[in-house]
């Protein structure tokens, strides 16, 4: 796969402004994930919930034989953008820095529970 960032782009923080799959790549899309464990408990606060997104999306991949080195797409959905600097340290504990996907980060008013803070979709290509 090739991860690009073109020179004539805004430098990107940890993520590639654009991404090519490898021809005959099959493409991995998960639903979104938030920090709620399977048994059903919400994690406390925006550091917890963003690591356990982060790991109910690994789960999400091995189960499509996926890794976190064929993810090309993260969109973020969160309820405030003030912790983007911990969901960035978060998340490059879990992707490949040197090849990080392309990325999309929405602020929304809320999400499905007033308790859930941020919600991850990953789309990936296997080679």
């Amino acid at each position: 796969m090739d991860f690009l960032t073109p020179e004539d782009l805004p430098a990107p923080a940890g993520y590639s402004h654009a991404v090519i799959t490898d021809p005959g790549a099959r493409l991995v899309v998960t639903s979104g994930q938030v920090g709620i464990t399977a048994d059903g408990t919400v994690a406390d606060g925006w550091e917890a919930q963003t690591r356990q997104t982060f790991v109910n999306l690994g789960i999400a991949l091995t189960a499509a034989g996926a890794t976190w080195a064929d993810v090309v797409k993260l969109t973020y959905f969160v309820v405030a953008t003030d912790e983007l600097p911990m969901i960035r340290s978060v998340r490059d504990e879990f992707v490949d820095i040197a090849h990080p996907p392309a990325s999309s980060l929405v602020q929304v008013a809320g999400l499905f529970r007033p308790d859930v803070l941020i919600e991850i979709e990953a789309t990936a290509a296997i080679r």
